[in-house]
């Protein structure tokens, strides 16, 4: 190991300096230390501009928790909105049952927006790639209760729209003022004949040239004078199956192939075929199977209150 000496004028010769190494090591050792230490502080002032990254340690810790609080909210926020979209869900089945639609089965309910949890652990620690994955698995139960909520919205919509076009073609109404036996459709001692016979609709007496009313929306199936018991008649073909039949009257006021209105005005009553005097019989039809009238019509609304209120079709 090399040795380090120095000439003393004093003695006149070279005389070894001894600790020379270690004070220049230490020498050295200070002023690097006071170097980088400048540079570090000048660093910091212009913001890490040479990239150490020094003190990113405490700023990643605190966006860590902060990154974790926003991480709780948005997780409380999606909670709320699925117990939002449950209630809907509840509501929608009340709509449902009001248009004639089966309530969505909660099984049903729970395979059309379940799923796994999913795991996110790529770029994250554990805690938070947790709380991402639960994130996920909320969003896509909620984008799949939304999808399932949405479709079963437009079926309640469809059906909607097609009861209200279904509803007014019912034949739902009184279709003449008058009066009428409550128990007059079914077995009866026929008024001319004398004898038990079927009665297949209900009579409803008053004077001829009553006014008659369609029962329902519809088209004229046959309109004019029968070859049997019914006399002058009137059948409307109402669709979904319904038709309704007048007879005995003294005149029609539609034709064959007509589309008519629900309290359109389509006859006059009379006495026309076999008849013990003047009266509208009158029938309803589902699928070609005779019905009680009286099961289809309002009994607080009378034929002239519904034409008061929606306005006379002619």
């Amino acid at each position: 190991m090399g040795k380090f000496y120095y000439f003393s004028h004093d003695k006149l010769r070279f005389i070894e300096a001894r600790w020379a190494k270690t004070k220049i090591s230490a020498l050295v050792v200070l002023l690097t230390g006071a170097l980088l230490f400048t540079v570090f502080e000048i660093n910091h002032y212009l913001d890490d501009v040479l990239g150490l990254g020094l003190g990113r340690a405490s700023v990643l810790a605190a966006e860590n928790s902060a990154l974790k609080d926003q991480i709780r909210s948005i997780t409380g926020r999606l909670g709320t909105l699925e117990k939002r979209l449950a209630k809907l869900n509840d509501s929608g089945n009340e709509l449902r049952l009001l248009v004639d639609l089966p309530k969505i089965d909660e099984d049903v309910r729970k395979v059309g927006i379940g799923g796994v949890v999913e795991r996110i652990g790529l770029g994250f620690s554990p805690d938070i790639g947790k709380m991402m994955g639960d994130i996920h698995s909320l969003l896509n139960r909620s984008e799949r209760e939304l999808q399932l909520q949405t479709k079963s919205y437009n079926d309640i919509l469809s059906n909607y729209e097609s009861n209200k076009i279904k509803f007014s073609h019912i034949p739902a109404i009184k279709p003449m003022e008058g009066y009428y036996i409550p128990h007059g459709f079914g077995m009866r001692l026929h008024p001319v004949l004398r004898i038990m016979k079927h009665h297949d609709g209900l009579d409803i007496a008053n004077d001829v040239n009553t006014p008659v009313y369609a029962s329902g929306d519809g088209v004229i199936r046959y309109a004019g004078r029968t070859g049997g018991g019914y006399g002058i008649m009137i059948e409307i073909d109402h669709g979904f199956g319904y038709t309704s039949a007048y007879a005995h009257l003294s005149k029609t006021l539609v034709g064959e192939g007509q589309k008519v209105r629900r309290g359109q005005l389509i006859a006059r009553s009379g006495k026309t075929g076999l008849v013990s005097g003047p009266h509208l019989h009158y029938e309803v039809r589902l699928n070609g199977i005779r019905q009680n009238p009286l099961d289809y019509f309002f009994d607080d609304v009378s034929i002239l209150e519904y034409r008061g209120q929606v306005g006379s079709v002619n």
